[in-house]
């Protein structure tokens, strides 16, 4: 009696098995297909979110340019300053060898270094005669108040620091920190050299343009003492050309 019912069990337990065997398979294919499925829609909206973090980069870029040109009509200094400060920057570092992500941030801290006139008066920034020393110490709060508008954007974090330090000198006598050598960071050391160029070579309220060949003379005098000494041989070793062509660029119509 007992063997009838033990094939009898042993054919259900069968296709049971089968049974399971097929549903395992269809749900592992259907886990595969979603898988796949689950991948190409992570790519695209991987691909969705580059584009748009990329749309955002560009018009950040485009705001802050916009801000550069304001920032030019404000203050009493040449037209283009932000712009041919920012090229020179660009110029030095990448003849310095810097990969293409420090330059970015070296950027936009170089375009952004004088954006804390924006809250210095106007009649200290538009004077043509000497600053009184204290109309001296407004003028020279100028990249606390940079930092201090930017600092929070998380994107400028480095920037920020940049525009805090890009008056500072290598020893120690710069403002607002006076900090020294190696504490200054290295994107404001460029800049430094960057910002001195274009003043020098530029038209200013209380004094003509002068010759590239007096900015390198100076800006070789200051070598170790304002100016890191390795950049001041980066740039020593560049043609007058690049620097003719980069403010040519910025000052055509």
């Amino acid at each position: 009696m007992w063997w009838p019912f033990w094939r009898k069990s042993s054919n259900a337990l069968g296709k049971e098995f089968q049974a399971r065997e097929a549903e395992n398979a269809h749900l592992k294919t259907e886990a595969e297909t979603y898988a796949k499925d689950l991948e190409s829609l992570i790519r695209a909206r991987t691909d969705q979110l580059q584009t748009a973090t990329g749309n955002l980069e560009r018009s950040f870029d485009v705001s802050l340019e916009a801000l550069g040109y304001a920032l030019d009509l404000k203050q009493n200094s040449p037209k283009g300053h932000s712009r041919r400060v920012t090229l020179f920057t660009i110029a030095l570092a990448q003849a310095m060898g810097l990969p293409r992500e420090q330059i970015a941030l070296i950027a936009r801290g170089s375009f952004l270094h004088d954006i804390g006139k924006m809250a210095v008066p106007d009649a200290i920034l538009a004077k043509p005669d000497k600053l009184t020393p204290e109309e001296r110490a407004v003028m020279q709060e100028h990249p606390f108040r940079g930092y201090q508008m930017i600092r929070n954007i998380s994107s400028l974090k480095a920037p920020a620091e940049i525009v805090y330090s890009h008056h500072e000198r290598l020893d120690g006598t710069g403002y607002p920190r006076q900090l020294k050598g190696g504490n200054i960071p290295f994107g404001a050391r460029i800049v430094a050299i960057a910002n001195t160029l274009d003043s020098i070579t530029s038209n200013l309220p209380y004094r003509p343009a002068r010759s590239l060949g007096v900015a390198r003379q100076e800006i070789e005098m200051g070598s170790g003492r304002q100016f890191d000494p390795e950049i001041v041989n980066v740039f020593l070793s560049m043609p007058d050309k690049i620097w003719d062509d980069l403010r040519r660029s910025v000052d055509a119509p």
